[in-house]
């Protein structure tokens, strides 16, 4: 990776402020990036969700599903 003076003094000070070094700072900021980074293909995506939002499934408030589904663990 290249980096131009000012970039690398930057990258230098944030590291030495965190009581790091360079490479893992980058490695972490590289990682982050990868873990973020939406997966799949967004005609895809949207279409599942499209389907999804037709149907009308019964629902209830989130306590009611939350005490029916403790119920059922007692049982």
């Amino acid at each position: 990776m290249v980096l131009n003076d000012d970039e690398f003094e930057e990258l230098q000070r944030v590291a030495r402020s965190e009581g790091s070094t360079v490479s893992d700072l980058v490695r972490r900021a590289l990682r982050q990036s990868r873990n973020t980074r939406a997966t799949g293909d967004m005609d895809t995506k949207l279409g599942v969700l499209r389907a999804a939002v037709r149907h009308s499934f019964p629902t209830a408030d989130i306590e009611d599903v939350l005490a029916d589904i403790e119920r059922g663990y007692a049982s």
